[in-house]
């Protein structure tokens, strides 16, 4: 069942103390080039810089006071992780962060700066299941899962709600699509909040199993999860994809060259750091060019956790 416009705006309020009402940013050489009015939402300014947090706060809020006692756990390599840690410190409980032993330095020692109990395993998706089931056994923790969760959805919504509180006129909103949680949210918040807003996913073509799953009509799956859009790796889920199926009108697939070149010219041009997931709906403006002329689009800025050792340009 899709949530209400009630459950969107009940989220709203119960997120809106423990995360950052985040800028909106334009630039004019952005809107000269792509043809479009741009309205980036930064949520890379966010709390552990990335819109993760808003999931991780209303999903750890919505537990009982029984399962707060037993702790939370995840698995998750970058964001969703440090976002549970945060916001489970902030609301006083223990969280567990599954990480694969691969996993960069520098994120596994920020979800441990949060408060967060590193647990290491290896990198595979069924080591890392079995390693939270094993924590799940022995603590009594509750999983979160980063994207098929409705509460997790719920609150990825509010990034969109903010957005078209300060510039209702939108005509369509742009998010990256990974595990589906922040499209969904976005879709959900649009189609309650916007004036005829339409949801437009962007996603890397060497990962375009959700552009798949919308032409197909069932959750399709990746035989390789090779992009530099590290954090759009996962796949769709069951809670997340009816919404998607319903609310979003298509999805806008990209090269990796056009991700890095997006990316930069945000670097360059605006000044602001970003992940290079975050730059694939701008290379899916520039791509599409004339769809979007002479619209006003907004595009989500999921993230800016990026390995400033490792940067694609």
């Amino acid at each position: 069942m899709i949530p209400t416009k009630q459950d969107v705006l009940g989220t709203y309020e119960r997120v809106k103390p423990w995360v950052h009402r985040t800028p909106v940013l334009t630039s004019t050489y952005l809107n000269e080039i792509t043809g479009a009015s741009l309205f980036f939402k930064c949520e890379n300014f966010q709390k552990m810089g990335a819109f993760k947090m808003r999931g991780a706060v209303n999903a750890i809020q919505n537990l009982s006071d029984e399962q707060k006692n037993h702790g939370v756990v995840t698995h998750s390599s970058g964001n969703f992780g440090q976002a549970v840690a945060l916001a489970a410190q902030k609301l006083g409980i223990t969280a567990f962060i599954v990480m694969p032993e691969n996993a960069p330095f520098v994120k596994k020692e920020a979800v441990k700066n949060y408060g967060g109990h590193v647990i290491l395993c290896p990198s595979t998706m069924k080591d890392r299941e079995e390693t939270s089931q094993q924590v799940i056994k022995e603590k009594g923790a509750t999983f979160l899962h980063p994207s098929n969760d409705m509460d997790v959805i719920l609150g990825n919504s509010t990034a969109t709600l903010e957005l078209l509180e300060d510039h209702p006129e939108l005509e369509v909103i742009i998010p990256p699509v990974g595990g589906g949680g922040l499209l969904a949210g976005t879709a959900l918040a649009a189609h309650y909040y916007g004036m005829n807003c339409s949801v437009i996913g962007a996603e890397p073509i060497r990962v375009n199993d959700a552009y798949r799953s919308l032409l197909s009509g069932k959750i399709e799956t990746n035989s390789s999860s090779e992009t530099v859009a590290d954090g759009l790796r996962t796949q769709l889920g069951d809670k997340n994809f009816p919404i998607i199926k319903s609310l979003v009108k298509e999805i806008i697939c990209v090269e990796e060259e056009e991700i890095i070149q997006a990316m930069r010219l945000i670097w360059e041009r605006m000044k602001i750091i970003i992940e290079p997931s975050c730059a694939v709906p701008l290379a899916a403006v520039l791509k599409e060019k004339e769809k979007f002329k002479n619209k006003k689009v907004g595009i989500l800025l999921s993230g800016g956790n990026v390995d400033l050792s490792n940067l694609p340009f």
